[in-house]
């Protein structure tokens, strides 16, 4: 097990699966790629003086999708801009470079967090602090060379983010789509044990916790896999969040279906529990939900709609074993639920 976290173990695999991996390999080779390109243009092509936030601002333009490289950019520029300004008027209005540096830091913070700057906002008084310090606020060619470092950087990164392998999230949603179909089916799987057997299977509020956690993740990863299309090139190969998304809307039923049986099971009025035939149909039925999550078949849906047919006749039917169905209706109402929506997939 330990070989597998060695530095050669990652690296092959990022070379092997199309996974988390190799999505950071791709990342970083862009992000040291963008801010090299930037070192150059600055010094090589542009010929500006102490250009080290050009490199700067392009390895932090590449983000985890295409859409916050783009809007980073805009936010970057904006940020830089303000500390530019901010710097140039601190320098020509404050003579004291100690003063002029502590109103700067102080009044960039608060303009820096302003949520439409987002985690650029930080640049703001940084970057007035920077100029202040290194003596070039009342030098307006070396004010205009930090604003063109920052927006050349930042450009860089953003475009070869967008253009060279713009990433998508398609690996983690078929991860959160595996974990959390695995963790349902568990679920039903107990569950039906419970109904059956009248006694809670060991771990069962803690599957459930565990549900639910996954549940709070793939809805994590919807958001990550929705904003990864947005302006990117490659998002109509993406994998559809459809399946996911179902799963997701599974939790509520479950949660209702497993409230409801484990207050029948804990019950010691005797008219709350469905009696052996009706118990043995619901268990039934929640074994068949739990293969349907785990193979996501739609045709295995067939046997669950039966049993949710039975279910309602044995309801409806007046019969010595279901004498009141309070306990079977309760259960019913969930689990029929949970039928519709796996069917909507």
């Amino acid at each position: 097990m330990g070989g597998r976290k060695t530095p050669i173990a990652w690296i092959a695999r990022a070379f092997r699966v199309p996974g988390e991996e190799r999505r950071s390999l791709i990342q970083t080779a862009k992000a040291t790629s963008a801010a090299v390109i930037a070192w150059i243009v600055a010094t090589a092509v542009l010929r500006l003086p102490q250009p080290f936030l050009a490199p700067y601002a392009a390895v932090f333009l590449v983000q985890a999708t295409v859409y916050r490289s783009l809007r980073g950019w805009a936010q970057q520029v904006g940020a830089v801009s303000v500390g530019v300004l901010l710097a140039a008027g601190a320098g020509q209005v404050v003579p004291s470079v100690t003063v002029a540096l502590g109103l700067v830091i102080f009044v960039g913070l608060l303009i820096g967090s302003w949520r439409g700057f987002g985690d650029s906002g930080v640049w703001v008084g940084i970057t007035g602090m920077l100029l202040i310090s290194y003596g070039n606020a009342t030098e307006p060619v070396l004010l205009a060379d930090r604003l063109l470092e920052t927006a050349l950087g930042a450009a860089i990164g953003a475009v070869l983010n967008a253009v060279i392998l713009p990433p998508l999230h398609g690996e983690r949603l078929r991860a959160a789509t595996s974990r959390l179909a695995a963790a349902i089916a568990d679920v039903l799987d107990r569950t039906a044990e419970l109904v059956r057997g009248g006694e809670a299977p060991d771990g069962l509020d803690d599957r459930m916790e565990d549900v639910r956690s996954l549940v709070a993740e793939a809805e994590d990863a919807i958001g990550w896999t929705r904003e990864g299309r947005y302006l990117n090139l490659r998002g109509r190969r993406e994998t559809p969040e459809e399946p996911l998304a179902n799963l997701v809307s599974l939790w509520h039923p479950l949660a209702q279906l497993i409230d409801a049986v484990s207050e029948a099971a804990r019950s010691e009025q005797p008219f709350r529990h469905p009696g052996e035939h009706a118990r043995g149909v619901v268990g039934d039925l929640l074994e068949a939900l739990a293969e349907v999550a785990r193979s996501g078949d739609p045709d295995k849906l067939d046997r669950c709609r039966d049993l949710v047919g039975e279910i309602d006749h044995l309801l409806m039917t007046p019969t010595d074993e279901v004498t009141t169905s309070i306990g079977l209706g309760a259960m019913a109402l969930p689990a029929r639920r949970l039928v519709q929506r796996l069917r909507a997939d």
